[in-house]
Order: C-alpha cells, then structure tokens, then sequence
C-alpha cells in the first residue's frame, strides 16, 4: 500500500497528461482550427525529447537520494540537492536556449509543406519552450520527495503542476493573449508550480535535513 501511494505522483502525472491533451485540444480548435491540433501534436513531440532529459535524471537519481535518506547521510543528501540544482539550473539555459534558436528547423521538419503552418509552429516552440526553463526544478522536486517516500508531496506538486494549474492556464490565457496564450499555459503554470515546489522543500528541509 505505501509503495501504491509513494506511486501516486507518476499516476496523477500519466492521468492528467491525457485529461490536459483534451483540453489542450479542444481550446485550439477553438482559437486556431485544425492547424492549431497540428501544431500542438508537433510541440508534444518535440518537447518529450527536452523533458525527458529532465524525467531521466530525476528517475536515475531517485535510488541514490534514498539509499542516503535511509542510511541517514545527511551530507550527501545535502550535496545530491545543491549539485541537483545547479545542473539543472545550466541544462535548462541550455535546453531552452536551443529551443528558441532551433524553432523554425524543428517546425520545417514536420510542417515545411505549408508556410502558414510553419510559422504558427514555430511561434508556438518558442511560447511553449520557456517552460523547460522552470520544469526541471519541479520534476526533480517531485521526484526528490517521492525518493524521501512522501508521497503525499509528491503527488501534491504533481497534480498541481499537470492538472489544476495547467487547466486553469488554458481557460484564462486565452481570454488576455488569445492562440498565444494557450502556448504559454504550461509555462504559467510550471511558475505556480515553482512556487509550490518552493515551499514544499523549505517546509520540509528540518524533517529531512536536507538543508
């Protein structure tokens, strides 16, 4: 049973990943049409290879952070948590870096075909891209607590993170910036999540003495 709610965040994650597409979905063929679907499927493509990045350290460092949690070292805990930060806080300038400069390629490798197309995929890659800057701190965050076995945090900054912000972002965006503001829902939302991730670890620093 603990290990089903220690779980918790990566199903509310997988959960809500297909609840937000529909949405994601249904306000573009609102504000956009077609075109707009077009453009979302070829951001959800391209940005996995980004995010992933993100995931595959945070799931290859979650067995390091809780063997030192159970064998009480506090230092390398400490340690794994600054190292943590600063190589996330270099790879998204890098990764988000890239993706702006490297918009108008990834788009011409789905969409070169229609240039009214291309260009709306484009903006939407570079709207959509400055959230790699902030969602490598909460998917590590999430997966830091998951790895502390508190799983009720974890899924906390998930489900908020995926579902409640997101779904808030995608209705209310669109009324201030119209199409522009869907691509930029996720990032509003990843600076709640920000926040929310924020609190979570300062609350939290004495229980676990990670700080």
């Amino acid at each position: 049973m603990q290990s089903c709610i220690n779980g918790s965040s990566e199903m509310l994650t997988n959960i809500s990943m297909s609840l937000v597409n529909i949405l994601f979905n249904a306000q573009l063929m609102k504000y956009a049409g077609a075109n707009g679907v077009v453009a979302y499927g070829i951001i959800m493509y391209v940005g996995f290879i980004f995010v992933g990045t993100y995931l595959g350290y945070s799931i290859g460092t979650a067995p390091i952070i809780g063997y030192h949690y159970g064998a009480g070292n506090t230092n390398e805990l400490k340690g794994i948590l600054k190292k943590s930060f600063k190589l996330i806080g270099v790879t998204s300038i890098v990764m988000t870096g890239l993706a702006e400069i490297l918009s108008n390629l990834l788009a011409s490798i789905f969409v070169s075909y229609d240039a009214g197309l291309m260009a709306m995929t484009a903006n939407a890659i570079r709207l959509f891209s400055l959230s790699y800057f902030i969602s490598g701190f909460n998917i590590f965050s999430s997966s830091f607590f998951t790895a502390l076995n508190n799983g009720g945090v974890s899924a906390a900054i998930s489900f908020l993170r995926t579902l409640v912000f997101q779904v808030i972002m995608i209705f209310v965006l669109p009324l201030i910036w119209g199409l522009n503001g869907i691509w930029l829902a996720v990032v509003f939302a990843e600076i709640l999540s920000l926040g929310v991730s924020v609190i979570f670890l300062m609350v939290n620093r004495k229980k676990y003495q990670y700080a």
